[in-house]
């Protein structure tokens, strides 16, 4: 009896996937566990391993195609089996429906949305059409009738209906701040000028704007901000550094710090769940690594429980095999708390956006030498640093975020407290 393959989840908020490489070919053997196929998630490139046993009989989804989740991908059967039917049945499958284009330019007449202005929600880019359609859209009577009562312009929108077609669901997942940014600023559009160039939107930047996006709608931010003088820290770590190969770096002992400090305010290390809150027995850090095509925030696990240099270790191999695009899932999900560090950039102070699950993050400028008044009045020259906690108001309180932040700053100001 043949057995459909089906594009799994490789990733938690994986929705589509590109087939990179196929490790079998048809009329291979297939066994349980045998990698069939390495596949592109909007994250990293997985092995994707059969459940199924075999012959691989038919492959649907060449190299280079997507597929959604769910999407027959290939068939594996015995020997010979007629499959005819099955592959009628799936018709283009998605291969024809998902293979890449292979223009050699974009066409002229393709519109990008404007920003939204500051102050004003966007509307989810899984939501939105890259250009707007040319005639009349195809809609359902009552989806054309509610959102015209919220203001929603159906341009915007991808139908998930036959052919395309916008139906009430299209309308109802909507957030509520979607319709009314609409209904405030209606959707405007540019036509590219001469010499624009209109660049593609990566899976990866999809599901940041996606994530980053839910965030800011539901998680009510608030935002706290303390200059942390930096000497004893830097001296300590000059000290650690001395005679070793590979430096530690600032950011391990940040994290180390965050994590003992999350274990005195159990609070800040906490999950908004609905009609609870989930507050996480260990501090599970992520860090924001930027890379040509967005974000990703490798996690080091209870921090809080491990000293420095195992961090440093840690982080260093999540690091390099983030930018290899080579991590599993479970080494960039679930971060109770995240890091955010620009400040090896040049950037004195900003805010960050909470990312989900966690109710925090720590977004960290750069070390400043400035003039302060000692506490004899004397005028002296000390290494600051300006870092800022961005806090889920549904989850933590402004006295609450203001205590984890004051004694935070003091670790950094005298890190043998993280010892006490």
């Amino acid at each position: 009896m043949s057995e459909k393959i089906l594009m799994i989840a490789l990733s938690p908020t994986m929705e589509t996937g590109t087939l990179a490489r196929w490790r079998k070919k048809e009329g291979d053997t297939v066994a349980s566990g045998d990698v069939l196929c390495e596949v592109e998630t909007d994250k990293a490139t997985m092995d994707y391993e059969s459940s199924a046993e075999g012959t691989l009989l038919k492959i649907l989804l060449p190299e280079g195609g997507q597929a959604k989740v769910g999407d027959v991908i290939a068939i594996v059967g015995k020997p010979g089996e007629d499959i005819s039917g099955i592959v009628a049945g799936l018709g283009s499958g998605p291969a024809a429906e998902h293979a890449p284009a292979r223009a050699a330019a974009p066409p002229v007449q393709a519109l990008t949305p404007a920003p939204a202005p500051a102050g004003v929600a966007s509307v989810p880019t899984s939501s939105l059409k890259a250009a707007a359609p040319a005639g009349r859209i195809k809609s359902s009577p009552l989806a054309r009738k509610v959102a015209a009562q919220k203001g929603v312009d159906l341009r915007s929108l991808i139908g998930s209906g036959p052919d395309g077609r916008i139906v009430m669901r299209d309308i109802a997942k909507l957030p509520a701040s979607a319709a009314r940014a609409q209904q405030a600023t209606p959707p405007a559009f540019v036509q590219p000028g001469a010499g624009d160039v209109v660049v593609p939107i990566s899976r990866m930047r999809k599901i940041i704007a996606k994530r980053l996006s839910e965030s800011m709608y539901s998680a009510p931010h608030f935002y706290l901000t303390v200059a942390a003088g930096m000497d004893d820290l830097l001296a300590a770590r000059a000290k650690m550094n001395g005679g070793r190969q590979k430096k530690l770096s600032v950011n391990a002992f940040l994290m180390a710090i965050a994590g003992r400090t999350l274990a005195r305010h159990p609070q800040v290390n906490s999950t908004w769940n609905g009609d609870t809150f989930l507050r996480h027995a260990a501090a599970d850090i992520g860090l924001a690594v930027a890379l040509p095509e967005g974000l990703i925030t490798p996690v080091v696990r209870d921090c809080g429980r491990k000293g420095i240099i195992a961090i440093d270790a840690e982080l260093g191999d999540l690091v390099e095999r983030a930018r290899a695009g080579k991590l599993a899932p479970e080494e960039y999900a679930g971060a109770t708390f995240t890091i955010s560090n620009l400040g090896m950039s040049g950037i004195d102070e900003f805010t960050a956006i909470i990312n989900p699950p966690g109710s925090a993050i720590l977004a960290v400028g750069a070390v400043r030498k400035e003039v302060v008044v000692a506490e004899n009045d004397a005028m002296v020259v000390r290494q600051r640093m300006r870092v800022t906690l961005s806090c889920d108001h549904r989850v933590i309180d402004g006295a609450v975020g203001a205590a984890f932040l004051r004694e935070l700053a003091d670790m950094l100001e005298n890190p043998l407290l993280a010892l006490a």
